[in-house]
């Protein structure tokens, strides 16, 4: 008896020791992707112009023009970190906290995210990525057990156009050739990119003050823990706009799948920050 309450608080304590362990396969894939992806940025010392959004619909050009991009420098990526999100993995599911990083680039459009939090006290990690035109998303639990590993034309598609929607948080992204854009009206334009053989769309909405307020889509299907899927419009809103670093930008994002039941606000964050990369050198 004493044996196995022995052998019980070893294996208890063995177990609390790896979970503190900084170490993870998931995080250490993020951060490959991530070197990889600065490394092959090119450095640029250009600056923004007006020549830059003269072609853009005229609410996108007013964003633009009004949040105050013009003149600083093309960037090549961005790092956004956001800490205490409110996050639902799937419908009747209650919110968890997550702390959520995630890199976009420009040029050869591609995107990462790390999701970190923890269930019951068990450490869960999630790599979302979209690179060289495929799409996934992994969950791993207690950082050996793969609980969902979602691929696909559908995740390719996903995580194609969630990359539109947060182009605007990137001008570099939205000025290049694989996004074309369509008029509107004077608080609407309508985005489509094409990339790796697959085209993705949606509309951005914009207040009069030229803020974004908005980007809806059909081009998203939510994808179940189960693997199961439905085509469902989803959106992401920019709420909360503030002036940093001489730039006018939202601080509170929120994604939305609009089921027939209702809307379904499944990431909620605030205060997050956004970092931009020029060089080639990973923070």
């Amino acid at each position: 008896m004493i044996l196995i309450l022995v052998i019980l608080v070893g294996i208890t304590v063995s177990v609390t020791i790896f979970f503190h362990i900084p170490y993870s396969r998931t995080k250490a894939e993020f951060l490959r992707l991530a070197d990889n992806g600065l490394s092959a940025a090119a450095p640029s010392n250009d600056v923004f112009t007006s020549e830059d959004w003269k072609a853009l619909p005229s609410p996108v050009r007013k964003y633009f023009e009004t949040s105050g991009w013009t003149g600083t420098p093309k960037m090549s990526s961005m790092k956004a970190v956001f800490k205490g999100v409110d996050f639902i993995l799937s419908p009747k599911k209650p919110a968890i906290q997550i702390d959520y990083t995630q890199y976009n680039f420009s040029e050869r459009p591609a995107r990462i995210a790390l999701i970190e939090t923890s269930m019951y006290g068990i450490p869960f990690q999630g790599l979302d990525s979209y690179v060289e035109g495929k799409g996934s998303m992994k969950g791993v639990l207690a950082k050996l057990f793969t609980l969902f590993n979602q691929q696909g034309g559908e995740m390719d598609q996903a995580c194609l156009v969630t990359f539109l929607s947060e182009s605007l948080l990137l001008p570099s992204a939205a000025i290049q050739s694989c996004i074309a854009w369509e008029p509107i009206d004077d608080t609407h334009a309508r985005a489509v990119i094409a990339c790796y053989g697959i085209t993705a769309g949606g509309i951005f909405s914009f207040n009069d003050n030229g803020e974004c307020l908005s980007f809806t889509t059909d081009d998203r299907t939510a994808i179940g823990m189960d693997g199961s899927k439905q085509r469902v419009r989803w959106s992401a809103l920019m709420k909360d706009y503030k002036q940093i670093d001489g730039v006018r930008q939202p601080t509170r994002l929120q994604a939305v799948w609009h089921y027939d039941s209702g809307d379904l606000v499944y990431f909620d964050s605030r205060n997050f920050r956004v970092e931009y990369s020029y060089s080639m050198t990973i923070k």
